[in-house]
């Protein structure tokens, strides 16, 4: 037990009478059930500031009525300093929402210690949840937000009378309208400790020495931690420095030029040496069976799309084979990929054990491993030239001149078009007299005779798959014209055959 916490035990009153014929009263035990940690349904006050909720906590941490180890059978084994530190924190936060890695990087604790007296806390009546906190794998971490309680314990115990104001408020809403003569002197006893701060105890090393060199009479402070005294007309600057008239550089002397010839200290590299001679571990400490086990489940659930939001220890137990075998993440995968996955997973944990089921004893050898992860990667190989065969081909598709019809009759129209001109062979073009010139030239009219001439010179042409002779008289002659000679037979199918020719899906072939 510490000094705060036996200090606190003494200042307890024993029940009796007050003047004022109050009594009070110290209750045999505190807990508070889970269920009951909730401000809706808590028994205790809603503290006003910090400074009375603080008073509340030393009272409780002094008169040992709460004992975390009758409850649990983990964690700390008493309400000590370390709580009333963690209590410090939260006692300067409004609105009362800390983070474990607030609490951790202000404490100096680790996760599971701010969380063991966080529990700590709300077991006693100390705290409510008015909000309790989410943790998702792979997100960002919710904060819970508490409210800094009163327990009904310690106003029975100190005399303290509280009314409800406003009837339609809650209860834990109450205010203090007074105190009993004998828990005046408590109360400012347990004032002085809340306007006291707690600080980190110091090394074991540090406290020996400190304690060696105080003077006779000097006591310790009340925290148990050795208070070092500061002489009088001197002061430590922020840098460790003071500002004492008398020197120290008079019992001091320069070293000789021969231990600095080289420039460095002799005696680090003797340092140096020794550790290494030693066989001291300088670089990063190896990781441990467990710590393995970790390590590939948090692999696991970053890297499986039907892993994650799992629990990173579930999947360290399930795992646990093949990380006591020597497995990586990587030989993991591929034999994932040699079992193969259900298309709809329901529990992650539960396929993963059923897939890694005697997997340590079927590779059992590395060579075995190594080619498992050859397959796998030749798998993977050739998804991906899969893929971009299949993202090619829908470009070519839609990024073309020629858009494949949504209607299947016209499709069928379309391939039977293209087979017919396939089939086509090509005929004996037959040359139109082009020199029209001359005399007489203005006298010539075209007759029906030359429009068939023209029009099976221009039918043969695209049998073959040719619409020079139709394109040519366009450019010179207009559309209109063009249309007037061929007719709108032939001008479609010179059409289409222009289109199919520039799309990049369709290759025309015919025959000689």
């Amino acid at each position: 037990m510490s000094g705060t916490t036996a200090s606190a035990v003494v200042l307890v009153p024993a029940p009796r009478s007050s003047v004022d014929g109050e009594a009070v009263s110290v209750l045999p035990a505190l807990y508070v059930p889970e269920a009951s940690q909730w401000l809706s349904s808590s028994a205790g006050r809603v503290a006003g500031d910090g400074y009375s909720w603080m008073q509340a906590v030393h009272w409780v941490a002094g008169s040992e009525l709460y004992k975390p180890r009758r409850y649990r059978s983990h964690g700390p084994r008493t309400f000590g300093l370390t709580t009333v530190r963690v209590a410090q924190e939260l006692a300067q936060l409004f609105p009362c929402r800390p983070g474990i890695e607030y609490l951790v990087r202000r404490t100096g604790l680790s996760e599971r210690s701010v969380q063991n007296h966080l529990q700590i806390l709300r077991e006693a009546g100390l705290l409510a949840w008015i909000v309790k906190g989410t943790r998702v794998s792979g997100g960002p971490a919710q904060a819970s937000e508490f409210a800094r309680m009163i327990p009904v314990e310690f106003d029975a115990a100190l005399g303290i009378r509280t009314v409800q104001r406003d009837e339609a408020a809650p209860a834990y809403t109450r205010a203090v309208t007074g105190i009993a003569e004998a828990g005046r002197k408590l109360m400012a006893k347990l004032g002085k400790q809340a306007a006291r701060k707690v600080r980190r105890p110091r090394p074991k090393t540090a406290s020996k020495v400190s304690a060696k060199a105080l003077p006779t009479g000097v006591p310790k402070g009340a925290s148990g931690v050795t208070e070092t005294p500061v002489s009088e007309g001197s002061r430590c600057t922020p840098i460790g420095g003071s500002c004492s008239t008398s020197s120290s550089a008079a019992d001091t002397y320069p070293p000789s030029e021969s231990k600095l010839a080289s420039g460095q200290r002799r005696s680090s590299s003797r340092r140096k040496s020794k550790a290494k001679a030693g066989g001291r571990k300088t670089g990063r400490q190896k990781l441990n069976r467990i710590g393995r086990r970790y390590q590939i489940a948090r692999e696991l659930t970053q890297q499986v799309e039907w892993l994650r939001g799992c629990s990173v220890p579930r999947i360290a137990w399930v795992a646990q084979n093949v990380a006591d075998a020597g497995w990586t993440v990587t030989e993991v995968l591929a034999w994932l990929h040699l079992r193969g996955t259900a298309e709809k997973v329901h529990r992650g944990s539960g396929l993963l054990a059923v897939l890694l089921a005697n997997a340590e004893n079927v590779l059992d050898t590395p060579a075995k491993r190594a080619d498992a992860i050859a397959r796998w990667h030749g798998a993977q190989e050739a998804q991906r030239r899969h893929d971009i065969e299949r993202v090619r081909a829908e470009r070519e598709r839609y990024e073309g001149d020629w858009q494949n019809p949504e209607s299947r009759t016209v499709r069928n129209e379309v391939d039977g078009a293209i087979a017919q001109l396939k089939n086509f062979s090509r005929p004996v073009v037959q040359a139109l007299p082009s020199d029209t010139s001359g005399p007489g030239a203005a006298s010539y009219e075209v007759g029906d005779s030359e429009f068939e001439d023209m029009r099976a010179a221009a039918l043969a042409e695209l049998k073959v798959g040719v619409t020079s002779l139709i394109t040519d008289t366009i450019h010179g002659c207009g559309y209109d014209e063009a249309l007037h000679v061929y007719g709108d037979e032939l001008m479609n199918r010179a059409r289409r055959i222009d289109q199919i020719r520039r799309s990049s899906l369709t290759t025309l072939t015919f025959g000689a």
